[in-house]
């Protein structure tokens, strides 16, 4: 599997080539998370967000896919004692209806065959009420030219099946029909826009 290849140098992208972007990235989903909140994390990697999500919530169940991902996010976060660890499918959580107050799936989106199921689940899982919340990397310019970053990383394996612009991935929540969707942009040399929306019901 590429991502648990991509673990052990992953950590160099977030806090080296993409540093700025993820410094931002950071700040915009700290804001969104409350002291009460039950955040659910999928895609949570070696734990870019995993961090700043446990120390503005009450607690955090940080899930991925990759086991190397896991493995290394549960090192990067060892000072936190509100997290749980697990391996899950994002498109076939194993978690309850409506058990969460945020649901956070970072820059996972495109990767996914099926991102609709995977959004379905998101939401399945969220309180009515609740939000939503879900960073995506940029892969394409406002000319639609493919960036470098997903062409090279396309080639090594990651396989990314969508290419946003900020005005697609917008629609592609719209026609989702999450009416309230809004995005902010996390600039920087790979940008990374984080739509947040409210539980569809």
């Amino acid at each position: 599997m590429f991502w648990d290849r991509a673990a052990g140098v992953y950590d160099l992208f977030v806090n080296g080539i993409n540093r700025k972007t993820h410094q931002a990235l950071r700040r915009i989903v700290a804001e969104l998370i409350g002291p009460n909140d039950r955040v659910l994390e999928c895609a949570c990697g070696t734990g870019l967000l995993t961090k700043v999500i446990a120390e503005k919530c009450k607690v955090l169940t940080a899930t991925d896919f990759a086991p190397k991902m896991l493995k290394r996010a549960e090192k990067n976060c060892a000072a936190y004692g509100n997290i749980t660890f697990r391996q899950a499918d994002i498109t076939a959580l194993d978690e309850p209806d409506g058990a969460f107050d945020k649901v956070v799936a970072g820059n996972v989106i495109h990767l996914l065959d099926e991102p609709l199921k995977a959004l379905g689940e998101l939401n399945r899982v969220c309180r009515d009420g609740g939000q939503l919340i879900i960073p995506t990397y940029m892969n394409k310019g406002r000319t639609g030219k493919t960036s470098s970053f997903a062409s090279a990383v396309g080639r090594a394996g990651a396989d990314f099946k969508r290419q946003f612009t900020l005005e697609s991935y917008r629609q592609f929540f719209l026609d989702a029909g999450y009416n309230d969707v809004r995005i902010t942009l996390a600039d920087g040399r790979i940008p990374c826009a984080v739509a947040v929306m409210t539980k569809k019901t």
